[in-house]
């Protein structure tokens, strides 16, 4: 079984071993060794735990999941020459991860943390000779898409990495909408979670537009609710979190 070298363990890093587990060999390299203990048992396998400093890459396979203000450091503390860096974060060049790591390639990958349930969408680019493989390892945590530049990456954070938050706070805000007009908290979540899980299956056949406009009779509730949101500017606000979060992912390389 082939080994995976994570370095980091936060929850980007647990999320993405989750889903790779029962595929991959687990090696995770941080700095406190009760934290990578928490990781263990956490992952709920045996992995092979190592401590940062002076931890030999050498022609491992390394998933980079570190805080993007921590290169420089983590960089310092390790030896040898990485067979390839797959990094998960965001707005780090493959230029500024090849300056600070020793590798024979870079690609850049932004899953999200549905990975844990291998469902995450998760977007690559980077060095073309690792593009099967990093399909490959990326497919075991949910479907990817491997895209022909970094500015192109950028924009695919703001959706897909960051896009779990956003969906969070509408189906939050959704829930107690439900509950403001009487419905028990327990049942709201409920019907909540099987909307979602209804219209994920839904939007993969079928174009956002066409699936509201079946839902819309004229005159009706949904119309009704809809021109709430359109009031309440929602489409802009969505719109706008993706450009806000675009720039932030610029600023950080």
């Amino acid at each position: 079984m082939k080994t995976i070298t994570f370095i980091g363990n936060g929850n980007m890093a647990l999320s993405i071993a989750q889903g790779l587990k029962d595929t991959y060999k687990i090696e995770v390299v941080g700095r406190d060794l009760t934290k990578l203990e928490k990781f263990e048992k956490d992952l709920g396998i045996t992995a092979e735990k190592s401590l940062l400093k002076d931890f030999n890459i050498e022609d491992k396979t390394i998933i980079l999941c570190v805080k993007p203000y921590n290169i420089e450091e983590v960089s310092q503390q390790l030896k040898g020459k990485a067979r390839v860096i797959y990094s998960v974060l965001a707005g780090s060049t493959v230029e500024k991860l090849k300056n600070n790591f020793a590798t024979q390639a870079v690609v850049r990958t932004m899953p999200n943390l549905a990975a844990s349930v291998h469902h995450s969408m998760t977007t690559l680019t980077g060095d073309e000779t690792f593009k099967d493989e990093a399909i490959e390892i990326f497919s075991a945590i949910g479907p990817t898409v491997w895209l022909g530049s970094e500015k192109e990456l950028d924009i695919a954070t703001a959706l897909a990495g960051s896009g779990p938050a956003y969906l969070a706070l509408i189906a939050e805000a959704l829930t107690d909408g439900a509950v403001k007009q009487g419905l028990k908290r327990d049942d709201a979540m409920a019907i909540m979670r099987g909307l979602f899980g209804g219209f994920g299956k839904l939007i993969q056949d079928i174009h956002p537009a066409l699936l509201k406009d079946g839902v819309m009779s004229p005159g009706g509730t949904t119309a009704a609710g809809y021109g709430a949101l359109e009031k309440g500017n929602v489409r802009n606000a969505c719109i706008d979190a993706i450009e806000t979060a675009y720039k932030r992912a610029t600023e950080l390389s």
